[in-house]
């Protein structure tokens, strides 16, 4: 069947995208082969394909494909996430838009809300991954939040419980005043700021302003009309409210007229002591701190320690409390405003100065997150990194690149424990019950279920009945099921020892973005130990950043990232692999530019048309030309040899390089050179010894190919034989061969050779001579490579190669390849055009010296300039005196033969 004239990317992929789907061509089961296991990064199950999407899944599909090629059962788990502050946000809006808020709804219908905008936005992703040509299994899609990865969740969080790695208590979190709720460190993400450092004015209170007067001399004192007072220096004036105390550093020479004393809070009124302590920096500020530790970590600890009272101010949502007394029901960034008006007006404000530094914001909703006092359950992380951090260090489990093993060492090193509670609806309930023991007092049991939690309750106290436990409210994060990922996806929670997680586990490949190391690789390989007593994945690759040629990250708010569904639509999927496969080393940032995927979308032209003219030769029973023998045997050595350097860069995983070694090898090898060797006479058929060489080699270079442009070699190979219903080029093995030493003497050789060949070519370029007119090469005293002048005279189109005595070789012949050949052209050369060619370089080169000679003439520069730079100069003006001498002989001697 002949090929279309042009390649039409958007028939091609839904075509064979749904023959792979009818024919279950990415479906796996266990049997006896090796298994090669990859599960995918589950995305949010509400969002949409973006370009860091379309790059990490392309590295998997590559990987997935390759391994399906050389023989393994390859099987890749996709599914989606759950994101339980993100979807949560979402629904919350969608009632907003329809008048109704969460709070008048019960959890129960509520959930009903979410579940309807999960069910209708959630296989979106999923779908779109398919126009890139992701070949997961589909039948085995899992969700976070689904039966299964549900009752693991569960499960894991009794087991932990029981354990005594879960427990309930007050701490400090990170508060996310939009979603309100707790998150993890990790969930915090610190971005540098240009604020106000505020210096405000502590006046000491009336009974300690005699004890100030009698201060010895010498220390910084502050006073004016209204009587002493401290300075301390804040970037949140609005958290003054919360106030319990000032401290200062028993070692500070400048504050030690400040021990002892108290001091009143700017605009509160209340009095607060002076305590000391080595935490606080002497070189920050004044080296007065104020403690607030309801709203800072540090001074929550300094609190404890000196047994400070605790104010909350803020409301869940953000606004102050009824706690601080003043500025009630107003929002805290509001607050900050109107507060330093206000002790500016009250003279409290000794000053206000520029002052860069970071402030932590949600890693979901982007507002800054607040420092607060909560109840929260948290799992206790020592016991985890005691497992997880020697399997990485040692190599057990390999990252690409091998950089971000000091990043996960400094994590694992510094570990805290991780608040495992969000005060959501939407996720997984904690399965805590609490009710009243036998006394009346408050008692806990954490079960599996209703029933279990009511056996454990009546065990406690006899008396209790179902209506009596009330379960916690809380949710757990998501990352508490996502660290299960591995396991959960095969259902090995719930049966640890059934034949898909014995055969699976542990995947093979991880591929994701090192901004997630700590939320979810890390907190994986804990899981995998606890668990499965083994690493859940050997190498986990790295992606970088996608950011724009400019090197911006790509963001909505930029309006720098391309949407990749119409980069599909533009360049084909194939293409668009290609493009983002182009500039993406392992670990470094991806500078994306178009450009790329119009690179890939021509190369996928330039297969097409090689394959469509190799399908319009003839054959016929004629003797291989010895041309064609060598160029067969040259490229099988040439196929051989990428081959294997393919196989070390996958080993290595440096994917980007292997598709530029394949990529060099098709264009320039295939195309260019061997295409070339053998193409018969115009009009003319080939010799069926090589055509079918041809044939296979293009077999080989479509499977090579496949991993990175599945579409175009689903295409080609489906014509290039006659194929069963239901073949596919996926389900057909790489066989890769070493090739011998005498095959790269040979591959060698022909380097050498197609030297020799673009020598004369440019000579042809270079004189202005056709392509048609024969030429004569000579070999200087003797001709190396005799055995190729079939090649040689074929490619560079010679009437004959001699071998000339080197003091008898042509005056008038021109170097090439190797420097032991030359092209006599005699009266080949067009006189006039070269005279003319000639003179206008003259030209040029004549005003290129008349500038560099002006210029050292000129005493000021030559006096003021570096002796490098007129030496550079003085170099420029002899080169060109010495290229127009040569210019001026060669005219000379091209007018006497015109």
């Amino acid at each position: 069947m002949e090929l279309a004239s042009k390649y039409d990317p958007q028939i091609v992929e839904s075509k064979w995208y749904q023959y792979w789907l009818d024919n279950k061509l990415f479906s796996s089961k266990p049997d006896g082969r090796e298994p090669y296991t990859v599960v995918i990064p589950p995305p949010n199950v509400t969002g949409v394909l973006h370009m860091g999407h379309m790059l990490n899944n392309t590295i998997q599909d590559i990987l997935v494909r390759r391994a399906r090629m050389e023989g393994k059962n390859a099987c890749w788990v996709p599914g989606t996430d759950h994101a339980s502050i993100a979807t949560e946000a979402k629904v919350v809006n969608r009632l907003a838009q329809q008048g109704i808020k969460k709070t008048d709804l019960s959890r129960e219908d509520f959930l009903k809300h979410a579940w309807d905008w999960t069910n209708e936005h959630g296989g979106i992703i999923l779908k779109q991954l398919r126009k890139l040509g992701c070949s997961c299994d589909w039948d085995r899609t899992a969700f976070t939040m689904d039966e299964v990865r549900s009752e693991g969740v569960i499960k894991v969080f009794c087991d932990l419980y029981k354990k005594g790695l879960i427990y309930r208590g007050v701490r400090m979190v990170n508060w996310d005043p939009q979603a309100k709720t707790a998150l993890s460190d990790e969930e915090v993400i610190y971005k540098e700021e240009h604020s106000k450092l505020y210096h405000l004015k502590y006046y000491i209170a009336p009974e300690d302003q005699v004890k100030v007067s009698r201060k010895a001399e010498g220390n910084v004192m502050h006073k004016d009309d209204k009587g002493y007072y401290a300075v301390v220096a804040t970037t949140r004036p609005e958290t003054i409210m919360g106030d319990s105390a000032m401290c200062i550093n028993p070692a500070d020479e400048k504050n030690t007229w400040l021990k002892g004393l108290h001091v009143i809070v700017p605009l509160v009124g209340r009095v607060i002591p002076i305590i000391e302590d080595g935490y606080v920096d002497i070189e920050f500020g004044t080296g007065c701190l104020k403690v607030t530790p309801a709203h800072d970590i540090n001074d929550h600890a300094l609190g404890l320690k000196h047994g400070l009272e605790t104010i909350d101010i803020f409301n869940d949502n953000g606004t102050i409390s009824e706690a601080a007394g003043l500025y009630v029901g107003q929002d805290r960034m509001d607050v900050r405003k109107q507060i330093a008006k206000d002790l500016e007006a009250a003279s409290l404000m000794e000053k206000v100065e520029d002052y860069d530094n970071k402030v932590g914001y949600s890693e979901r909703t982007n507002v800054p997150i607040e420092p607060k006092l909560s109840t929260q359950w948290f799992l206790k992380m020592q016991h985890f990194a005691d497992i997880a951090l020697a399997p990485v260090m040692d190599d057990d489990i390999e990252f690409y690149p091998k950089k971000y093993k000091n990043t996960y060492r400094h994590w694992l090193e510094n570990i805290k424990d991780w608040c495992i509670s969000r005060q959501l609806w939407w996720g997984h309930r904690i399965p805590a019950y609490y009710f009243k023991d036998a006394e009346g007092k408050p008692a806990t049991v954490v079960a599996e279920n209703d029933a279990e939690a009511l056996k454990l309750a009546q065990a406690v106290n006899a008396s209790v009945i179902a209506a009596d436990l009330e379960q916690e409210s809380d949710c757990l994060d998501t990352w508490f099921s996502s660290w299960l990922w591995p396991i959960s996806v095969f259902d090995g929670v719930n049966n640890p020892d059934n034949e898909e997680i014995n055969y699976y586990y542990p995947t093979s490949d991880l591929v994701t973005g090192p901004d997630i190391i700590f939320f979810w690789v890390a907190r994986m390989i804990m899981a995998g130990y606890e668990y499965r007593g083994k690493f859940p994945f050997k190498h986990v690759y790295f992606t970088g950043i996608v950011r724009d040629k400019q090197g911006r990250k790509m963001s909505k708010s930029l309006g720098n990232s391309p949407d990749p569904l119409e980069l599909i639509e533009k360049f084909g999927a194939d293409g668009v692999r290609m493009g983002m496969m182009l500039a993406a080393p392992a670990g470094n940032d991806i500078l994306f530019d178009e450009a790329l995927c119009e690179q890939g979308r021509n190369f996928n032209n330039k297969i097409w048309n090689a394959f469509r003219l190799v399908q319009g030769w003839e054959t016929a029973d004629l003797e291989q030309p010895e041309a064609s023998k060598i160029a067969v045997s040259w490229f099988d050595a040439k196929l051989k040899a990428v081959n294997v350097e393919m196989q070390q860069q996958f080993k290595d995983y440096r994917i980007s390089e292997a598709l530029m070694t394949v990529y060099k090898l098709f264009w320039d090898e295939f195309s260019s050179w061997y295409l070339e060797m053998i193409k018969p006479e115009y009009g003319k058929p080939i010799d069926k010894a090589t055509y079918e060489a041809t044939l296979a080699f293009f077999d080989n270079l479509l499977k090579m190919l496949h991993p990175f442009m599945p579409f175009i070699t689903e295409e080609l190979w489906q014509h290039l034989y006659e194929h069963k219903d239901g073949e596919s080029i996926m389900r057909i093995e790489l066989k890769i061969d070493e090739p011998t030493a005498e095959e790269m003497k040979l591959a060698d050789d022909i380097e050498l050779v197609k030297q020799i060949v673009s020598g004369v070519r440019m000579v042809r370029n270079q004189k202005n001579i056709a392509p048609k007119v024969e030429l004569d090469l000579v070999a200087i005293a003797q001709n190396n490579f005799e055995a190729y002048n079939s090649i040689i005279t074929k490619m560079a189109n010679l009437k004959r190669i001699e071998v000339m005595a080197e003091q008898s070789a042509d005056a008038s012949g021109f170097m090439v390849g190797t420097d032991s050949f030359a092209v006599p052209v005699g009266d080949l050369i067009d006189v006039a055009a070269e005279i003319e060619k000639q003179e206008k370089e003259l030209k040029h080169l004549e005003g290129f010296l008349m500038g560099i000679t002006k210029k050292l003439a000129n005493e000021n520069f030559v006096a003021n300039a570096p002796a490098a730079v007129i030496e550079r100069e003085r170099k420029k003006q002899s080169d060109s005196e010495e290229k127009i001498a040569t210019l001026k002989a060669s005219l000379e001697e091209l007018r006497a033969r015109r």
